[in-house]
């Protein structure tokens, strides 16, 4: 591909040599000789088989030394290719044969004679060239006149116009003669390098080092390159060279490019993007990816940069099996950045979409109707496959396989069989997808569910009336009995307390140690407590928006709480949010969920959802409750301590304890957490105040 002279003037240098190389013009090669010598290039290139050495049958050409020079090709005045130029020296080895041993040598091949002492010499030079990924060998014929062929001696040079090679690539030169009478001489050269091109590892950190004269100015942009639409500019900036450009591991993706040119009028933009192959770059691709539902039944895949891939339905089922793919009856669909039509007839909040990359790997799974539809439901996925003469049958998708129906086995598919395939025909299941090779049902397990826990309701009321009975006829044991019993309840209860997922921003790390008390506090209740501080390891593995994205769905389906817990940072990271629609791409830790997770949070609270499924709260002295944004205020913001029983009742609802217990269990939260707020706004070495708690504690705003 043709570089523009800007780019060849950084790579090369500004020194008079460089700018003063010579131009080809013209895509033919070429050769000329030394004066004397007569040399012609064979039209088209030829195979490079050196072959075997073969002795010399008198005097012959061979090379003696390879030299290089570097010119340009140019199809256009500012569009030229880098090409290496490459002159053979010759010299005349061997000896005449006396003259009765006198032979004729052959013309074509090989050095010959037609008078001993007074004939011309004739070689055919090969040039082996290589760079990768290409290979070349040329043939040059050569003859010199009776007249210069000295023993020994050289009788000039063959010069050939050119190899065209890539800046920054090594090229190899071999030349030998055909057929080969001595070993191949040999030349390696590193051709100079785009200064972008220098891309190296600092921890978390990768630099584009540019080494570029002082006096040279020129325009950077970063942008990610799209397959449909325009570029998406990234970071822009005017610059003086030599520069180092860093960047996060985070930010890389596989379309980041780069975007240089001369800060001179109508200057031509160069674009070249250096992570396409980057294992990192597709890790953080797929990290950032997402599956938008845009109507009920077609989807869009949303990710910085194309994603050639594949995708398919799976049924997932309660419990944490493995979803299951629905391939067949169901297809694969190859999917990049386009919108895509799900064939169905009805959807299921069940139904969610696996992708998988070239390689076969998943990467990236996502139920797109749990939202909408509620949480995942125990219901049966029934296949029914028709063959000819409306021959069909039925099978019931379990973790174990799809099994037949009706049947046998052990499974619970098997033992209810007779009951999904009467609730099939009377029209009690959900068709969701219908062609003519068969059909997909999801038949409800709620009744008979229903009916085995009325059997088992029954049977335990049954052992209740037994043990009361027996309690009544030993009274003196059953106070103690029953004082054991209360405390196995509450311990029990504690064990089983109602999920909350506590969001922050990690403003500092005092305000994470706070938050750290807070949370550790919140579980010595009846209370369990999903913190990022805690899943560090998880969250680094899984990225901040899918750990967040699956801790929020495991919590709002056992029915828990989010907690949004507001610092200064987060309400600006809200507004901004709020008022560009996107995060601002400044800079963050990689453990930031609450920046993540504002993508799932904000539609909660657009559409009305957040009541009742999420609870505010900041700290006294920090933040006054007022400064949340509105938006947010649409759910009980609670100041702490001073408001610790109310916010206390909140997230253990609808079971609130009774007021005295609440009040209880608020002072000994409240024990907890005084040490670390005494900490972060009185560190040690400054005079702290005393403070109690009471409504009036923690309001100094």
């Amino acid at each position: 591909m043709p570089v523009p002279w800007f780019l060849l003037s950084l790579a090369l240098g500004r020194s008079p040599i460089v700018l003063s190389l010579e131009r080809l013009v013209g895509p033919q090669d070429t050769t000329h000789c030394s004066p004397g010598l007569s040399c012609h290039l064979w039209d088209s290139d030829i195979l490079c088989l050196p072959g075997d050495i073969v002795p010399a049958p008198g005097p012959v050409l061979a090379p003696t030394h390879l030299q290089t020079e570097l010119v340009l090709r140019c199809r256009k005045e500012t569009y030229c290719d880098l090409c290496v130029r490459v002159a053979v020296h010759l010299a005349v080895h061997g000896h005449w044969e006396e003259p009765e041993d006198e032979e004729k040598f052959g013309g074509a091949a090989d050095s010959g004679v037609e008078e001993p002492r007074n004939a011309s010499l004739q070689a055919q030079v090969v040039l082996s060239f290589q760079a990768y990924p290409t290979a070349r060998c040329v043939l040059l014929e050569v003859q010199v006149p009776a007249a210069l062929v000295q023993f020994g001696q050289s009788v000039g040079s063959v010069v050939y116009d050119c190899f065209e090679a890539a800046l920054g690539s090594e090229v190899r030169i071999w030349s030998y003669t055909q057929p080969r009478y001595e070993k191949e001489l040999n030349l390696t050269q590193q051709l100079p390098a785009l200064p972008w091109l220098n891309v190296s590892a600092d921890g978390d950190n990768v630099h584009l080092v540019l080494n570029v004269s002082e006096e040279q100015h020129f325009g950077l942009s970063l942008y990610w390159n799209q397959v449909q639409g325009p570029p998406k500019p990234r970071w822009h900036k005017n610059l003086t060279g030599p520069q180092i450009i860093t960047l996060n591991h985070t930010d890389l993706v596989p379309c980041l490019c780069i975007q240089v040119w001369p800060l001179e009028p109508d200057s031509v933009r160069t674009n070249i993007c250096p992570f396409r192959e980057d294992p990192r770059a597709h890790q953080n691709l797929w990290r950032a990816a997402r599956l938008r539902l845009l109507t009920l039944q077609s989807w869009l895949l949303d990710a910085p940069c194309s994603l050639p891939a594949e995708a398919a339905l799976c049924w997932q089922a309660p419990g944490g099996d493995p979803c299951q793919p629905l391939v067949p009856p169901l297809s694969w669909e190859n999917v990049t950045v386009d919108v895509l039509e799900f064939p169905l007839l009805k959807v299921h909040p069940n139904l969610c979409v696996q992708q998988v990359n070239s390689w076969e790997k998943l990467q990236l799974q996502e139920c797109l109707w749990a939202d909408s539809l509620g949480p995942l439901k125990d219901d049966v996925l029934l296949l029914e496959t028709r063959g000819p003469q409306d021959n069909r049958s039925l099978c019931a998708l379990e973790p174990s396989g799809c099994t037949s129906l009706p049947s046998k086995a052990s499974t619970r598919a098997a033992r209810l069989g007779e009951y999904l395939l009467q609730d099939l025909q009377s029209g009690q299941c959900l068709q969701l997808w219908d062609d003519d090779l068969g059909a997909l049902w999801a038949c409800p397990m709620d009744k008979y569910i229903h009916k085995r826990w009325a059997l088992l309701w029954l049977a335990c009321l049954l052992f209740a009336a037994a043990l009361s009975l027996i309690l009544l006829l030993k009274k003196d044991h059953a106070k103690g009995w029953l004082r054991l019993l209360k405390q196995d309840v509450r311990s029990g209860a504690a064990a089983r307390g109602r999920a909350a997922l506590l969001l922050y921003s990690a403003d500092d790390s005092g305000f994470e140690r706070l938050v750290g008390a807070l949370a550790s506090a919140l579980c010595q209740l009846p209370l369990r407590v999903a913190v990022d501080l805690w899943s560090r390891r998880e969250m680094s593995a899984q990225g901040p928006v899918a750990w967040f994205h699956a801790q929020r769905r495991q919590t709002l389906q056992e029915g828990g709480v989010v907690v949004l817990l507001f610092s200064p940072g987060a309400v600006a990271l809200c507004s901004e949010w709020l008022q560009e629609g996107v995060s601002a791409p400044g800079a963050h830790g990689p453990h930031d969920a609450f920046r993540a997770s504002l993508s799932c949070v904000l539609p909660d609270f657009l559409q009305g959802r957040a009541p009742g499924r999420y609870v505010g709260a900041c700290f006294d002295r920090l933040l006054h409750p007022d400064s949340v944004p509105a938006l947010f205020r649409t759910v009980p913001v609670f100041s702490l301590p001073s408001q610790l029983p109310d916010f206390l009742g909140a997230l253990q609802q609808p079971r609130a304890p009774r007021p005295g217990r609440l009040q209880e269990r608020a002072e000994q939260v409240s024990r907890a957490l005084q040490p670390a707020l005494d900490s972060y706004f009185h560190p040690p070495g400054t005079p702290a105040p005393g403070r109690g708690l009471g409504p009036g504690a923690g309001d100094g705003t």
